[in-house]
């Protein structure tokens, strides 16, 4: 991610469209974290660690109370759960011991919601690894799912007192809801891929007729129609690269060449080449374009993907777009991020059934994608948007501050929606 210049530290418990004051924050988050300001909390440690959204009060600076523990608890068909009989509310550390012969994931759970507070995936046999995570009243159990064999869920253990001291947890999301999201999306590529077809066969009408000044505003609505189909690049396989390649560094003029698709025709276009020239890399866009649209039909997402794309459009963008890494002469990377947003909100629609009831933070992250909108809305007039390098000082920290801080938001919902075992 870019870096953002010095920011005021503060962030508005509400997105503010006027300050462009929110201090942008790293992605993986680092520095103090407690139970109680958390913007993302780790519940579990290692590998498939289970991140989720926590309100807070924003006193970073007070010092979480001292965990309980370590407690030995036993990972295994025939004793799972065993060693952990009760606690005092507050934060628990549980050394996790696979004591079976096969690899295990195992979850803290509500045994009456299924809802899961801490994870760790692909516990080795003969290994023991931390859980770490805050539990206030209620009953919990530990479930074990070992590899190539079903769940086994141990003791339910009762916790006295308030049940709002527990840590953040959710039901977990499994493949077969996500099948329907998947499928949802699928069609809406399916439309996207027509209407790219259309933009891209005007692009390189205009570049066959000799006409660079029609071909130059063609470029911009077909290119954009790509980038808002983020989510599904994966499945695009090689047609990826034959549309949307980066080449060489933009500063590479001389070798900036070694590419296709649309940045092959953006380079030509905005450096003064020939008509002659683009006609070969306008035709090789245009042939994978229709290509794509002729097989995508067959293609089929992967639904456990669907979550973490919903993150990584705006990542990209922050580490590309927002970078100048990806301009080779239109001078429109702020309306690639634009077109990205739209990408990730058009995800989010599908996934919010399965967020609202899992995501507390699901309303923060609306109103901060709505302020990352209205900032890079104030760059575009009428097709026209101001070029990267052309932003002012508080301008550019107002860009990556507001899309930063949207990539953290949307980190949980990577990780929530990932499909999970259940059973």
């Amino acid at each position: 991610m870019s870096d953002p210049g010095p920011g005021s530290g503060q962030e508005p418990a509400e997105p503010d469209e006027g300050s462009g004051t929110a201090a942008h924050k790293s992605w993986p988050p680092v520095g103090r974290r407690t139970a109680a300001a958390l913007a993302v909390a780790v519940v579990a440690v290692g590998a498939g660690a289970y991140a989720l959204a926590s309100s807070g009060d924003g006193s970073s600076d007070a010092k979480p109370p001292a965990a309980k523990g370590p407690t030995t608890v036993e990972v295994s068909a025939g004793a799972c759960g065993r060693g952990w009989s009760g606690a005092t509310p507050g934060p628990q550390v549980f050394a996790l011991r696979n004591t079976s012969s096969t690899a295990a994931e195992v979850d803290l759970t509500d045994p009456a919601t299924g809802a899961v507070y801490g994870e760790v995936e692909g516990l080795a046999p003969g290994t023991t690894r931390e859980m770490r995570v805050v539990l206030g009243g209620g009953s919990y159990a530990f479930k074990c799912l070992p590899d190539d064999a079903d769940a086994v869920t141990g003791p339910t253990v009762k916790i006295a007192g308030a049940s709002t001291g527990s840590g953040p947890a959710a039901v977990p999301v499994t493949q077969h809801d996500l099948i329907p999201v998947a499928l949802a999306y699928q069609q809406w590529i399916t439309a996207k891929t027509v209407e790219l077809t259309d933009r891209t066969d005007e692009l390189k009408r205009a570049v066959d007729d000799g006409d660079l000044a029609a071909a130059r505003d063609a470029w911009l609505p077909a290119h954009l129609v790509y980038e808002r189909m983020g989510a599904a690049y994966d499945a695009f396989g090689d047609a990826d690269g034959a549309i949307n390649g980066s080449g060489p560094a933009p500063s590479a003029a001389g070798s900036a060449q070694d590419f296709e698709g649309f940045h092959r025709v953006e380079y030509g276009l905005w450096h003064g080449e020939s008509a002659a020239s683009l006609r070969g890399p306008a035709d090789r866009l245009a042939q994978a374009v229709h290509a794509l649209r002729d097989s995508w039909p067959q293609e089929r997402l992967d639904p456990a993907q669907l979550g973490l794309r919903a993150h990584e459009i705006l990542e990209a963008t922050a580490q590309s777009e927002l970078t100048g890494r990806t301009d080779y002469g239109s001078g429109t990377s702020l309306a690639t991020a634009r077109a990205n947003l739209d990408g990730t909100r058009e995800l989010l629609t599908l996934l919010r059934p399965l967020l609202a009831s899992r995501y507390p933070d699901l309303p923060r992250l609306d109103a901060w994608l709505h302020r990352t909108q209205h900032t890079l809305d104030g760059f575009g007039t009428g097709g026209h948007w101001t070029p990267l390098d052309r932003l002012g000082r508080q301008d550019r920290q107002r860009v990556n501050s507001d899309v930063g801080q949207a990539v953290e938001l949307l980190a949980p919902v990577a990780t929530i929606c990932d499909a999970r075992r259940t059973a």
